[in-house]
């Protein structure tokens, strides 16, 4: 998923892209409210995190900028703890949760996955197709409700191999992966989108 973080103060701004990273997002990051304006109006974001106290443009601005230009992407605030009128400011502006610092990093992950989830119509963590679950917060794969062993690799491994592979038009990693995935399911739920890629289809 790609995520905006919007936040001035320079080390938590790094804690905050890291810990995205290292849970597998895609990050950019804003140190003001005008880049943070011009970034989330111009690029698809999955979700955004915006503080309200920033400089140039404050964040309640930013969000009521996105919505008035039709906007939709999740947003998550972070305010000052104890600051009822900003969370109130920033949910009647658009804001879909919120988010009191000092806060642990656990909690933003589990907040933003669930803002992400609910944007795309998943109440929960699990995505079901044929018999095939897939648990998004602890990566558990079963089929017919029984647990089977994947290998896991990572977005950056995964974008490591394509790198690597860049300069051969004729790779096929990713279709090796993709047909030790089919093995292994025993489901024929991947089906393949000429010119496109993979999607998760229940058979007929």
């Amino acid at each position: 998923m790609r995520v905006l973080v919007v936040e001035d103060d320079p080390v938590l701004s790094r804690q905050l892209a890291e810990t995205l990273t290292r849970a597998g997002d895609a990050v950019d990051c804003a140190a003001d409210g005008e880049e943070g304006h011009f970034l989330g109006d111009t690029e698809p974001y999955n979700a955004v995190v915006l503080d309200l106290g920033l400089p140039r443009l404050d964040g309640i601005t930013v969000l009521k900028r996105w919505r008035a230009a039709g906007r939709t992407m999740p947003v998550l605030i972070l305010t000052a703890r104890g600051s009822w009128p900003e969370k109130v400011q920033g949910i009647d502006a658009g804001a879909d949760d919120y988010l009191a610092k000092p806060f642990q990093m656990e909690e933003l992950l589990a907040r933003v996955r669930a803002l992400i989830r609910r944007a795309h119509g998943h109440a929960t963590t699990e995505l079901t197709c044929d018999g095939v679950t897939l648990d998004t917060r602890s990566g558990r794969v079963t089929v017919g409700g029984g647990p089977i062993d994947l290998s896991v690799v990572s977005r950056s491994e995964l974008i490591e191999h394509i790198y690597a592979q860049d300069f051969d038009r004729d790779s096929n990693t990713i279709e090796v992966f993709v047909a030790r995935l089919r093995r292994k399911l025993g489901v024929d739920v991947i089906k393949t989108v000429r010119g496109l890629g993979y999607r998760l289809e229940e058979p007929g």
